[in-house]
């Protein structure tokens, strides 16, 4: 809902309200955005007020000495007319003047979602979203800038769309247009980023907020790795259920910044859009240039009830609406099982072998085209290997799909290595810089998408391939980042739009792609996370979360994920033992508990699993399928996170848990599904309990778990002090054994109102602390979990 009162604009979700007014000099002054709170009088409790200038800052206009811009919380900001903070717009004219002085020109509010012809914006089908337009002019030069606000009520999400339009007769250079600018009184907050690195993605990382500036962001070319878009903005009080957190992200996946400064005055001054150090872009007259959509929303419910937000705004905002409420297929991917290794016999073994234990869809991942046995070699040659697939893509994939299996397979269409056909063809395609020595990385090379033909070609490329067979999923990979970012023809004063023009490429790819093929289920991948964004989500509606697959480290990656994008988007696999990231070796059941709360799939090799593996694959997926609606689509909540140092349920912060609890509840609230995960065991420590999130406090529930079969040889020679003979650990006799005599963990089953389950929680039962061990006790070391499963019980409570 939107509301002008006079000179004030209000803008109101559910629970939240965002407002400022327009002062009699112009300038669009911010007054608030936070929980919701009834503006329809008295909203000039919230006007700032001045009377004198504060010290040696400088006025914006003679007649109004109380007015310092520097001492303003306002909607957008320039150089040169008294704010010293980093501005929202910084341009470069023909005379050389970088003054920008915009000031407030109409306002128009309307209903429905306006669409981009070149970047993915939100969506609304309703046609029921408000929009609030404010146009502002340049007081003195000819550019004219255009916000539009969008408020989505139900998801308590405000979206920024900003155009910033030449109307001047020369041109000029943009600097810098950030998408959305939120100045805030209060510097009594604290910056949660997501920081990492390849195989390490989205690590929490919190800064309390000080005077100075703070940014991150990406220079590689993609939303990256090392610093997601998604950030927050929180009161230092905060936990997982309550206290104030703002959520903040961009639907963009090129070069981003974020910076949140705090001035003199304790303003703090939150700005995001694209990175300014990598970019600069000539503005002809009469042109006018689109940033990215800015998406922010607030919650007084804590990091899940602001994650709650995001995850209904992606959900239904974002992702396509054919593929938003689509189950997702539990597939086996071929890579980790084979690498380069492949072929169609191979390949066939591994799906024959998947089918077996219930898998949904096989993927034929890298080495099938070319002449590609390595990573040097055929990136951009898309014709299969006969001496591989002998019959092509149709060959397999109907081979495949006479399994009862869908086919997919692996693509990097961005790519080209020297050694290929397309190289040799057209050197001139790819971003480098002609005579140079060139960085590479991963042995190849970057298309250069900003070309209309190089899309075009990528376009027919791929079209051929995706038409070839039965193809059902299609992974798209992107292996490296940019390095000499240099348009080949293109004019030396435009190369500084390079960046940005790749990436509007990009997307004109996927669209025209995913327009083509609708049922085809795409996969984002970017070497893992390096391109884990919402600009990608709008076209492909899962990402590979990370290209480390090992089952404790992807806690913590999927953990981060989880605070702005819904878990459904994250590709996630079980793999094997030795881990091929860490070498860590983990339980199967801990590899699938986590994997289940992302988009599951398998990645090892089926033909060398013993019978003990395959049975317990098979049962995962049996499980699996029986709650994967909830796993789905439940609404997810990450739970207390215990420490690590010390002993006790001592809480520490977010990042040093070493025990992860999480929760998802299908909308009714009628099912849930929990997890436990343990990093390492405390001895002598055997209490734990599990506290369910989400259910209705009314119902009653069975809380249950399955038994596990437990190796006899995880117990060492543990196994004498039952055993009438003497067995040696490791030995035959102790194998022979393990294979006969099986053990089952503890098993929990119970009846308890959600309150009990919620506020008091499950006092388990006690895990193994070296003193004796039976049913019930529950073996619980290093890299243990539990999954339990809470359903809705129409009898008596036990």
């Amino acid at each position: 809902m939107i509301k002008r009162s006079e000179d004030t604009f209000i803008l109101s979700t559910e629970n939240t309200t965002y407002a400022f007014r327009i002062l009699k000099e112009g300038i669009a002054e911010h007054i608030y955005y936070g929980r919701r709170i009834n503006l329809d009088t008295g909203a000039e409790a919230l006007f700032e007020k001045q009377e004198f200038a504060p010290g040696n800052n400088a006025m914006y206009v003679a007649d109004n000495p109380a007015l310092s811009l520097n001492n303003l919380c306002t909607e957008i900001s320039g150089e040169g007319k008294g704010d010293m903070r980093q501005p929202f717009i910084r341009l470069v004219r023909a005379d050389g003047s970088r003054t920008s002085d915009l000031i407030y020109e109409s306002a128009e509010i309307t209903k429905g979602k306006p669409k981009s012809d070149i970047l993915p914006v939100s969506h609304d089908e309703t046609g029921e979203v408000d929009r609030l337009r404010i146009i502002y002019k340049d007081r003195t030069y000819g550019e004219r800038l255009c916000v539009d606000y969008c408020v989505f009520e139900k998801e308590d999400v405000i979206t920024k769309n900003v155009t910033l339009t030449n109307e001047g007769d020369t041109p000029v250079r943009i600097d810098k247009l950030m998408s959305s600018q939120l100045d805030l009184h209060d510097p009594d907050h604290v910056l949660a980023g997501f920081r990492g690195g390849w195989a390490r993605e989205m690590r929490r990382i919190d800064t309390p907020l000080i005077q100075g500036r703070t940014k991150a962001g990406s220079m590689g070319g993609s939303s990256s790795n090392t610093a997601n878009p998604f950030f927050m903005l929180y009161r230092p009080k905060t936990d997982e259920d309550s206290g104030d957190v703002y959520g903040f992200n961009l639907i963009y996946s090129g070069n981003h910044e974020e910076s949140i400064e705090v001035n003199e005055f304790g303003k703090v001054r939150v700005l995001w859009g694209i990175n300014h150090e990598s970019f600069e872009y000539m503005l002809d007259p009469g042109e006018s240039f689109e940033a990215p959509e800015a998406v922010m929303t607030f919650s007084h419910e804590g990091f899940n009830g602001m994650s709650y937000n995001m995850h209904r705004f992606v959900t239904e905002h974002i992702l396509s609406a054919r593929w938003k409420d689509e189950p997702r297929p539990i597939l086996l991917n071929s890579w980790e099982a084979a690498y380069f290794n492949i072929n169609e016999s191979r390949l066939l073994k591994l799906a024959s072998a998947a089918k077996n234990v219930g898998i949904e869809l096989f993927v034929m991942d890298d080495g099938w085209f070319g002449e590609r046995n390595d990573d040097t070699a055929s990136l951009g040659d898309w014709e299969p290997n006969k001496k591989k697939l002998g019959g092509g893509i149709k060959s397999i994939a109907d081979k495949v799909n006479a399994l009862g299996l869908k086919f997919g397979l692996w693509v990097e269409p961005e790519m080209v290595n020297v050694k290929s056909r397309l190289y040799e063809e057209h050197p001139d395609w790819t971003l480098e810089i002609p005579g140079a020595m060139h960085s590479e990385g991963r042995n190849q090379r970057i298309l250069d998408l900003s070309k209309p033909e190089v899309c075009d070609h990528i376009i027919e490329a791929m079209t051929k391939t995706f038409s070839s067979g039965n193809v059902s999923y299609v992974k798209w990979d992107y292996n490296r980042n940019f390095t000499d970012v240099y348009s080949q023809d293109t004019e030396p004063m435009r190369q500084g739009g390079t960046g940005h023009a790749y990436i509007l490429g990009l997307y004109r790819i996927m669209r025209t792609l995913t327009e083509r093929f609708p049922d085809i289920l795409f996969e984002g991948c970017a070497s893992g996370g390096n391109r884990f964004d919402l600009g990608i989500l709008s076209y492909f509606p899962q990402i590979w979360g990370s290209d480390n697959t090992d089952a404790i480290c992807r806690a913590e990656i999927q953990n981060g994920y989880s605070y702005g994008y819904p878990l459904c988007t994250v590709g996630a696999h079980v793999s094997a033992v030795p881990n091929h990231q860490t070498l860590r070796n983990t339980p199967m059941s801990t590899r699938f508990n986590v994997a289940a709360f992302g988009a599951l799939g398998y990645e090892l090799n089926l033909c060398d699993a013993t019978k003990e593996e395959l049975n317990a694959i098979r049962f995962q997926i049996i499980l699996y399928k029986q709650w994967r609606e909830v796993f789905n689509h439940g609404r997810f909540y990450r739970g207390r996170r215990f420490g690590s140092q010390g002993y006790g349920n001592t809480v520490l912060s977010q990042n040093d848990g070493n025990v992860t609890e999480w929760t998802v509840v299908s909308p009714d609230k009628d099912r849930a599904v929990g997890m436990l995960l343990q990093k390492q065991a405390i001895p002598n420590h055997v209490y734990m309990q599990f506290n369910a999130k989400g259910l209705d406090k009314d119902k009653l529930y069975h809380f249950y778990n399955y038994k596990e079969k437990l190796n006899i040889m995880d117990f060492g020679d543990l196994v004498n002090t039952v055993a009438p003979v003497h067995i040696k650990n490791g030995s035959s006799i102790h194998k022979l054994i393990a294979k006969i005599a099986k053990m089952e963990s503890e098993e929990e089953h119970l009846n308890a109102y959600g309150d009990t389950l919620m506020y008091g929680g499950v006092r388990l039962k006690p895990a193994f602390g070296g003193t004796g061990l039976n049913e019930n006790v529950r073996p619980f070391g290093d890299y243990a979990s539990r999954m339990y499963f809470i359903e809705e019980e129409t009898g008596s409570a036990d």
